[in-house]
């Protein structure tokens, strides 16, 4: 007789999630905490792929965890795309429902704490979540003397509205809680945020500005960049005139423009 894995190989691949939390940050932009069948184990920074199950198909996409391998839930932070083909049926989802989770993380957007000490966070939107899991590893870290001694991370993250900035509480807190962190948001559309009285301009606008107030140089500083592909490739080649080398710039490209035709 066969097994239900003969049966089905593909449930070899995935853990069934449910749901536990959700958190609506924009119209457009939410979190959840899933609670997989079992433990799935990662690095900060690296992505698991989620999937639901539609009408005769399985619908993936890999999205980064926001949470830290301390936790013992997993969370992400999504935008809605109305076209796209997963993230309309995500976010339909509620507390209670289940989505599917492969088995295995992957990804090598990580810390390196071999080269460098000083790591300069570039990100838009979603694209703060495997920042957020760098920083709460590392504050957990602090917490019981496993701190990377000497390191620090410069994040700055942009957005049109400040209304789209998913976790200004908890950065600020830890920024301001601890001398390895600095944290600057910016925003890119301020006429449409009356309120708004920080930095205004996009982050590849200015990152010139703060790598010169932070005193970060090519020869003391890793730079990671992740979320919208136009910022990535501004802000790529920003650091690559002012003489960062290409493999001390780690890439997470959170999507692919309409000429490479992917969506999310």
């Amino acid at each position: 007789m066969e097994n239900s894995n003969q049966k089905d190989p593909a449930s070899q691949k995935f853990y069934a999630a449910q749901i536990v939390q959700r958190r609506n940050v924009a119209e457009d932009l939410w979190s959840i905490r899933v609670r997989p069948a079992a433990e799935i184990p990662f690095l900060p920074g690296q992505y698991a792929t989620l999937g639901v199950v539609a009408a005769h198909k399985h619908i993936e996409r890999p999205y980064s965890i926001v949470s830290s391998p301390y936790e013992a839930e997993l969370e992400f932070f999504f935008e809605l795309v109305p076209r796209g083909e997963l993230t309309p049926a995500l976010y339909k989802l509620q507390v209670g429902d289940e989505l599917t989770i492969r088995k295995a993380a992957k990804g090598r957007f990580t810390l390196d704490r071999e080269v460098h000490r000083n790591h300069l966070l570039l990100c838009t939107v979603t694209g703060v979540a495997p920042f957020v899991s760098f920083i709460r590893t590392l504050h957990r870290d602090a917490q019981q003397n496993k701190f990377p001694e000497g390191h620090r991370l410069f994040l700055l993250e942009g957005a049109s509205r400040s209304w789209e900035f998913g976790y200004t509480e908890e950065l600020k807190r830890i920024a301001d809680e601890v001398p390895w962190l600095e944290y600057v948001q910016t925003v890119s559309r301020p006429w449409e945020d009356r309120n708004w009285t920080g930095e205004v301009g996009r982050v590849e606008d200015v990152v010139r500005k703060y790598t010169d107030l932070w005193k970060l140089t090519p020869e003391t500083t890793s730079g990671y960049l992740c979320g919208h592909p136009k910022m990535i490739e501004n802000s790529s080649g920003i650091l690559a005139r002012r003489g960062w080398a290409k493999e001390h710039v780690k890439q997470e490209i959170y999507f692919v423009p309409k000429e490479r035709v992917v969506t999310i």
